[in-house]
């Protein structure tokens, strides 16, 4: 069996968003992760993911709110600068998409969570090079991972919202068959019956 290693871009970006009083959103991102997907055969059906993010790098545009979000009743950045995710299973998902089991660490606590997968083509860039592109979405509850807040006013979770959408649009580059390792580059953006998705072909785009 050959292992294909395709890094995930720094074009690619991972974005959440949650409720805030009830009535409006509040839109983020992380700005510092690395991550890889092995493709055993060619076979993106079979694919594994290991996602690492600085939790550290949370950004959603106001600092004071950041800097709460790095605090102990949030993301506790000082005892746990790391969320990871690794995929557990695949499986088919609707119209040539995929479900992706996966394991998320966060703040210390491990549950499971499922990626919604839409593959939006393969191509090669100038320099021949193979490139894939998709996204993925899920939902998680942030009380379940500890991210409890501040409970004395925001008990019932009216302030900032329980559910935290999450969306993640991915560039994967293929690596030459000797640069396979168990780890990525890290990317910083401070500034700014399974389906078989063989290489070289176009990955089903969802309609």
């Amino acid at each position: 069996m050959s292992i294909e290693r395709w890094d995930i871009a720094s074009s690619s970006g991972i974005h959440f968003t949650v409720r805030h009083l009830l009535i409006s959103k509040v839109h983020g991102r992380f700005t510092r992760w690395s991550g890889m997907v092995l493709v055993p055969d060619g076979d993106w059906g079979r694919a594994t993911v290991d996602i690492v993010i600085d939790a550290s790098s949370i950004d959603t545009g106001v600092a004071a709110r950041d800097t709460g979000l790095r605090s102990a009743n949030f993301l506790d950045v000082g005892r746990y600068p790391q969320i990871r995710f690794r995929t557990l299973q695949v499986t088919a998902g609707p119209i040539g998409g995929l479900h992706a089991l996966g394991q998320l660490t966060l703040k210390g606590r491990v549950g499971q969570v499922t990626l919604e997968v839409e593959g939006s083509g393969a191509t090669r860039d100038p320099r021949r090079t193979p490139r894939a592109r998709f996204s993925a979405q899920t939902a998680i509850r942030r009380r379940g991972f500890g991210a409890s807040g501040n409970v004395v006013w925001d008990k019932y979770g009216i302030m900032i919202g329980e559910r935290v959408d999450i969306e993640i649009d991915v560039e994967a580059v293929r690596q030459p068959a000797a640069s396979i390792s168990l780890r990525g580059d890290i990317h910083d953006r401070t500034v700014s019956p399974r389906p078989s998705f063989r290489s070289g072909q176009a990955i089903r785009p969802i309609k």
